[in-house]
């Protein structure tokens, strides 16, 4: 027989069909439209599962143009993108190499590479010439994952940024890099520096900060919508992280 006295099952938070946040936390009827002018492209690993904090699906709805794709590999850049596209060089893609804008001692926000993770000369003409963006979202080893992953990304130019300041999570979301932001957040900065439109950046980044207040707001109610914290596999000595 059951037990009466059991608890019931917490109803489960209905989510939004669009940013796929708990309900409680979606502000997608506030996003204002952005026409721009560079196509952008955004890869999610498969297991990026922070749907409280994570940006890829607010950022792609800024942009009617824009591509949101989850998964591991595609064989070529026409193939993630779903269109044929002539040249990849003419697509920047955000680097996770060791190359730190600091140490390269350059100025500006975002920074064209070659191949030795050095400065590219001619950086306006490298930078000008581009016609799109890939983003790489998740964790720092899920992004590198699909770096390796997908080796037409080499036939793209490569930039760092150079941000001016520290990424707006603050204490709610570890960075592992002090260069480190979200991914609306890099968005922001490479879309705006690269259409010279820091109305770009502005837009995004206010998005990002109604993000998190509502996210503050709502925690202290509902502290279950809060990020689940990696859980350590005794029988593997790995850690892993539960599905939010």
């Amino acid at each position: 027989m059951s037990n009466p006295t059991a608890a019931a099952p917490a109803d489960p938070i209905p989510e939004c069909p669009h940013c796929q946040k708990p309900m409680p936390l979606c502000i997608c009827d506030s996003v204002t439209p952005i026409k721009n002018r560079l196509s952008l492209l955004i890869l999610q690993h498969p297991q990026e599962q922070d749907r409280a904090l994570g940006t890829a699906r607010l950022l792609a709805k800024h942009f009617a143009g824009a591509t949101l794709r989850v998964g591991l590999s595609w064989p070529s850049l026409s193939k993630a993108l779903g269109q044929p596209i002539e040249n990849a060089s003419h697509w920047a893609v955000l680097y996770l190499g060791s190359a730190h804008a600091t140490d390269l001692e350059a100025e500006g926000e975002i920074l064209a590479l070659n191949r030795k993770s050095e400065v590219a000369d001619n950086q306006r003409a490298r930078l000008g010439k581009l016609e799109g963006v890939v983003l790489l979202d998740g964790t720092w080893s899920q992004a590198k994952a699909l770096w390796w992953r997908n080796p037409w990304m080499l036939k793209c130019q490569r930039v760092i940024l150079n941000p001016t300041t520290p990424s707006r999570y603050g204490r709610l979301r570890k960075e592992p890099r002090k260069d480190g932001l979200s991914t609306i957040e890099a968005a922001a900065t490479i879309l705006s520096a690269l259409e010279k439109r820091p109305d770009i950046a502005e837009t995004l980044n206010a998005s990002f900060e109604r993000m998190l207040t509502r996210y503050r707001e709502v925690q202290t109610e509902m502290p279950e919508l809060a990020p689940k914290p990696p859980v350590k596999d005794r029988r593997r000595g790995v850690r892993r992280v539960k599905r939010a």
